[in-house]
């Protein structure tokens, strides 16, 4: 049994999903950090009050804005409204030193592989040994994510795919890398299960994993038969969201 503990977890990238996937971890009492880029750019409304580049309400701009969208969306990523004070915004310049004090990372940025190495490469140098470190593609390889990195570092990585929105859908994919411990799977098989609610499958490193692998052969086929049984997109989004327990944005 894996006597790890996790207090701490710092998720990198503030979007729809790495937002969500902050507010759930709140849910059942962890504290998050939640990091993101540095603005580039001023807007006209930071202007008019005379701030700069470098105010930090600037520099956490995006963040703080991205956490405040989530929030309020409907339904809601929180158990209850003061559970967002469990949550610690940052950015990844001034910010990142930070993550040494996590149990576990999560990377829900971009989905680019390029963009991802990065992150990772600056989060090789930041975390300890033996934290958990992932990530939250829905797709990207596991094995080509973690080329280059420490020992240490592939031992503890692997996906872990939360499918939106995090706090209410039920299936955590965690995809191993080539060099994931057995430890790290069994922790987050359970822990999965246990703590966040989920119900976790370990998916092999191919293309899409399983959900997504299966949801795409289930839309092409879909767009076939949408040709030859003659039906509308409006018939199909009909027939094929709340009737049959999906979610109303249906298919199209």
């Amino acid at each position: 049994m894996s006597r790890r503990r996790i207090n701490n977890v710092a998720v990198i990238g503030s979007g729809i999903m790495g937002s969500a996937i902050a507010c759930h971890f709140a849910n059942i009492g962890v504290e998050v950090l939640l990091l993101d880029i540095v603005p580039r750019e001023l807007t006209d409304i930071e202007k008019k009050k005379g701030l700069t580049l470098n105010d930090k309400a600037v520099r956490n701009r995006i963040v703080n804005e991205a956490l405040k969208a989530s929030v309020k969306s409907n339904p809601s990523p929180l158990y209850h409204k003061d559970f967002i004070n469990r949550i610690t915004t940052g950015n990844l310049e001034d910010d990142i030193q930070k993550v040494n004090k996590a149990d576990w990372i999560i990377e829900v940025v971009i989905e680019r592989l390029d963009i991802k190495k990065q992150v990772f490469e600056n989060l090789d140098k930041h975390r300890r040994p033996g934290t958990l470190i992932t990530s939250n593609t829905s797709g990207i390889p596991i094995h080509l994510m973690s080329e280059g990195r420490s020992e240490d570092f592939q031992k503890h990585f692997c996906g872990t795919h939360f499918f939106n929105p995090p706090r209410y859908l039920k299936l955590l994919e965690i995809i191993p890398g080539p060099r994931t411990s057995s430890e790290v799977l069994n922790f987050l098989d359970d822990y999965g299960d246990r703590f966040l609610g989920k119900t976790t499958v370990i998916a092999k490193d191919t293309p899409a994993f399983i959900g997504n692998r299966i949801g795409i052969f289930g839309i092409q086929s879909l767009f076939h038969q949408l040709k030859e049984m003659d039906l509308t997109v409006e018939e199909v989004d009909k027939l094929t969201g709340p009737v049959i327990g999906r979610p109303k944005s249906a298919t199209f």
